[in-house]
């Protein structure tokens, strides 16, 4: 799996900001807030649970979809199905204004739950590998379709208040960066209303419950899975001079890998080349026939990502010639076609609005912008990727208690917890505000 946690806040900021946010801050009252909390004591509490005992692996979201399509149906919502897979799109029209895409991821992880949560998922399903594995809401997808229904709902009963085509969308296989891509693939963009802004939220564990982060710029790196294979000669481990050494060469590549980002970059541009798994040979006293690698990249912008995909394959190559390598047994380097993303970058004047909005609707104490800590990847990128002309926001929504926030466990954790109450209630207050904004506004021209 690729994350990560979302739009990232550091416990040093953290522990500085609970100290900040006075408790009133987080509770004030307005009518949109009041209806949400309404509408969640009713409905969406049980709608949530029922979401999180029931989660579904990456391109299984069958049930998980059919749910939230009925749910958004009921609205008055013009819903397709099995867009680009599991995906479904929901339309509204509204006369004539602009269009603006809400997006909500929905996949579970293969992780078994031990949150001590009661309404914990005990889920199991047949992985498309054919594997059944624990299912569970380690990502808090869950708190983001329910805050769709939620969202679908308020904006509906307030069409007075606004002109244009709303597209909501529920997307399936975020967790292995496919579903955008293959969405967009499947006419998103050309069978239904193409947007001019899109929106989307991550709740966050470690951020206190209530807030929401919204920031200008690259908030998610690029992430592509790369695979090595690296051949060799096997031969007897006592006589390592009769055959080419695998395990040898794909250390060294491994070595050589890391100076990649600090001798080829520019200090000031970040990026990683993680290799997350090592595996070959059989015994102490044989040396094999191939090792196999596989990396994770990351970057920030589209020239570093290319460097640093470009440099894979110089090193590999370059290591093996070096210790010995023919040209029939040169490193074999694959990018994945599926784990594949290009950074999310906010637009940045749009960021610097909707912070404003939010802090005008929300207050000002719950609306921040969040340091980078780290180099997560979301397939969001795809919805606002340049070719596309569509100006995108991705913010985060906090899902701690503010007193135990900073030790929150991480995403994709069998730990992992949010508070459903507050994060849902404040992801659809955040879409809500963001796009009654964006469809009634003056906006900010793209930079």
């Amino acid at each position: 799996m690729i994350k990560r946690q979302s739009l990232p806040v550091s416990r040093i900021f953290l522990s500085a900001l609970i100290l900040l946010v006075p408790a009133p801050a987080l509770a004030a009252d307005n009518q949109l807030r009041l209806e949400i909390a309404s509408h969640y004591e009713r409905e969406l509490a049980d709608l949530f649970e029922h979401f999180h005992r029931n989660p579904e692996l990456s391109n299984r979201e069958f049930k998980t979809s059919k749910r939230l399509a009925r749910e958004i149906r009921a609205f008055g919502y013009d819903v397709t199905e099995g867009v680009g897979g599991t995906g479904i799109v929901a339309v509204l029209e509204n006369g004539d204004g602009p269009t603006v895409l809400i997006r909500a991821d929905m996949d579970g992880l293969p992780i078994e739950e031990q949150s001590g949560l009661d309404y914990a998922s005990v889920a199991r399903q047949i992985d498309s590998d054919g594997v059944e594995k624990p299912v569970m809401h380690a990502c808090g997808h869950d708190v983001h379709i329910t805050a769709l229904v939620a969202t679908a709902r308020a904006l509906k009963r307030r069409s007075d208040e606004w002109s244009g085509t709303l597209v909501l969308v529920g997307q399936h296989a975020e967790e292995r960066i496919s579903g955008a891509r293959e969405m967009l693939e499947d006419g998103l963009y050309e069978r239904f209303p193409k947007p001019d802004y899109a929106i989307a939220f991550h709740v966050q564990a470690g951020m206190p419950a209530g807030l929401v982060a919204v920031a200008g710029g690259t908030v998610m790196s690029s992430s592509d899975s790369v695979d090595i294979m690296v051949p060799g000669i096997g031969t007897h481990g006592a006589y390592p001079h009769s055959g080419l050494d695998p395990v040898l060469i794909a250390s060294q590549i491994v070595v050589t890998l890391q100076s990649v980002v600090s001798r080829t970059l520019s200090p000031l541009d970040p990026g990683v080349i993680t290799v997350g798994s090592f595996h070959g040979g059989s015994k102490h006293n044989i040396i094999g026939n191939r090792v196999d690698l596989q990396l994770t990249v990351r970057a920030d912008d589209h020239d570093t990502r290319a460097t640093l995909l470009d440099s894979i394959d110089r090193v590999a190559h370059g290591v093996a010639r070096s210790l010995g390598a023919t040209d029939e047994l040169l490193p074999q380097v694959t990018r994945s076609a599926v784990e594949t993303t290009p950074p999310v970058i906010n637009d940045i004047p749009l960021a610097d609005h909707l912070r404003a909005v939010l802090s005008e609707g929300m207050g000002e104490a719950r609306v921040f912008v969040p340091p980078r800590t780290g180099m997560g990847a979301e397939d969001f990128a795809y919805f606002v990727a340049p070719e596309h002309g569509v100006r995108g926001v991705y913010m985060g929504i906090g899902g701690s208690d503010p007193e135990t926030a900073a030790q929150a466990a991480p995403h994709h954790s069998a730990y992992f917890k949010v508070l459903p109450e507050p994060s849902v209630t404040a992801g659809a207050e955040a879409m809500v505000i963001s796009a009654l904004s964006l469809f009634g506004d003056e906006l900010p021209p793209a930079q």
